[in-house]
């Protein structure tokens, strides 16, 4: 029996496909969105930084709970969708019936016949809002809910709703690993923040070896 070597591992090995979870308040500085939650796939390191790519989002309890109401129906539905870049991804959609205007009734309770129809028409907006664009195109329709208005748009004519957002996404299937494409991604991030994908090292770090040796002469 062979053991391993424990020191034969670099560190990049551990980091390449760790999975990290982020807040998009803290990714936009932006408190509005502290509900939505991102998960983020490290695909490659470059020096001292680590490359990430979507790879999945969902929102929060304490938001879905803020959405419950009582004497108003939910209605679930989701959907698998292949973008054109070849990501497969699994979306998940809620939203709360509406009352209509005038409704001298309490309760907002809609039929199971109605029901099925707008799950119908829910499905058919994410598919096809999400496989005629890229998946970072979908990523940017979630952000603002833009989705969501779109699903309450198409609804109206059966049963207007309220509160519709994409709840959670998953990505099931990746394309083949494409160095280019990533880089492209992160260039193109940079060129709309303004701001460069390159953290460099502060000075007083660089210069750390330096002061010891003059410290050592004086």
């Amino acid at each position: 029996m062979v053991w391993p070597n424990v020191f034969s591992e670099l560190a990049t090995d551990g980091l390449r496909g760790r999975i990290y979870e982020v807040s998009l308040a803290d990714l936009n500085a932006d408190e509005d969105q502290s509900y939505r939650k991102i998960k983020l796939c490290c695909e490659d390191i470059q020096g001292r930084n680590c490359l990430t790519n979507f790879h999945g989002t969902s929102v929060t309890r304490d938001k879905l709970c803020s959405l419950i109401r009582k004497n108003y129906s939910l209605i679930e539905a989701f959907t698998d969708v292949k973008t054109t870049d070849g990501y497969t991804l699994r979306m998940f959609c809620i939203g709360y019936t509406k009352r209509r205007p005038g409704q001298l009734k309490s309760t907002c309770y809609i039929r199971s016949s109605r029901t099925r129809v707008v799950r119908r028409k829910m499905i058919e907006v994410m598919q096809r809002e999400a496989s005629t664009t890229s998946m970072r195109e979908v990523v940017k329709k979630i952000i603002p809910e833009s989705i969501g208005k779109e699903i309450e748009k198409a609804c109206k004519s059966v049963f207007p709703l309220q509160n519709v957002l994409i709840r959670k996404i998953k990505v099931l299937k990746k394309p083949k690993f494409d160095l280019t494409k990533l880089m492209e991604v992160h260039t193109d991030i940079s060129e709309e923040t303004g701001h460069a994908t390159k953290v460099e090292e502060s000075e007083e770090a660089a210069n750390l070896l330096t002061k010891e040796l003059d410290a050592q002469e004086a």
